[in-house]
């Protein structure tokens, strides 16, 4: 997956339904009436949708751990940008040290950030809702696929509540921004950099979820323009959709490969005169083994 690009039709070529016990220890019988709703829903539209359950209130055994993690440590996500900056070197036959540094914080950054974003918009978009507070999110520090994720679900059914597009607005706020707030800790960059990552994960699940599933594809629009009107990326000058462009760049690029397609489809250093973008194409850290 995302070998070069994060394109939709690639997303879905190795979907899977989680069944039976999985690695958070959940079975689909141990869920509310439409537990297994979400997880076969969500497996549907592509691995970076796809998710696990545990209930409420349980705590991870390694090698499971919460996003709260991700935020409240700096471990963690040190040593995903370092196992980041080793396999772009390895892909690239030279020394971890001359990855820069950035480089692999914004790309590790990315594919979290992806992998965060897809389901939880995806299930809003399709009716679903479920517990996204940094403690009941679960996650795997994985290389060479979309890292493991694990949800809660309540065995007394699905939340309800506030809106979704007020959901999405505190998702961003209580999720999203606490982890990338530490990547700008522990590496030196722009936060736009870093928020323009967000923008862009935002949008491409927007287009895989409208493009399988197409009666979603409002919902989706409308979550992701609520997600767009945040204050973390409200500056963003290009709505959610086909045409969007990201005002920063993911510095993808400064790999210097010198191949075309180091500049992302979506790239701010895009020419005007280039027809527009329909989605991104870049090496995230999903895409990237051990080496």
């Amino acid at each position: 997956m995302l070998r070069l690009a994060w394109t939709h039709r690639r997303l879905n070529a190795r979907s899977t339904v989680p069944s039976g016990a999985d690695r958070s220890g959940v079975t689909q019988a141990d869920l509310p009436d439409r537990g297994p709703d979400i997880l076969n829903d969500l497996a549907t539209l592509g691995p970076f949708f796809t998710v696990h359950a545990h209930l409420p209130g349980e705590r991870p055994e390694l090698p499971w751990l919460t996003v709260d993690d991700l935020a409240s440590r700096s471990e963690p996500l040190r040593h995903r940008i370092a196992s980041v900056r080793r396999a772009l070197a390895v892909r690239a036959g030279i020394q971890a040290d001359q990855i820069e540094a950035r480089v692999a914080a914004s790309l590790a950054h990315f594919g979290v950030v992806a992998r965060l974003v897809s389901p939880t918009l995806a299930a809003m978009s399709l009716g679903y809702r479920f517990m996204t507070e940094p403690a009941e999110l679960w996650w795997q520090d994985i290389l060479g696929g979309p890292h493991p994720l694990s949800i809660a679900i309540s065995p007394h059914g699905l939340e309800r509540g506030q809106s979704a597009g007020t959901a999405c607005g505190e998702f961003v706020s209580a999720v999203i921004e606490p982890v990338t707030v530490k990547v700008a800790e522990l590496v030196l960059m722009s936060p736009r950099v870093l928020w323009g990552n967000v923008a862009s994960a935002v949008n491409t699940a927007v287009l895989e979820i409208s493009a399988n599933r197409p009666a979603a594809a409002d919902a989706a629009q409308r979550l992701a323009g609520a997600i767009f009107s945040t204050p973390q990326l409200q500056s963003e000058r290009h709505r959610p959709g086909p045409g969007f462009r990201r005002d920063s760049c993911c510095l993808y690029h400064r790999l210097e490969t010198g191949q075309a397609r180091d500049i992302c489809g979506d790239c701010v250093l895009i020419s005007r005169r280039q027809p527009p973008p329909q989605g991104p194409s870049r090496t995230v850290d999903g895409d990237l083994d051990d080496g």
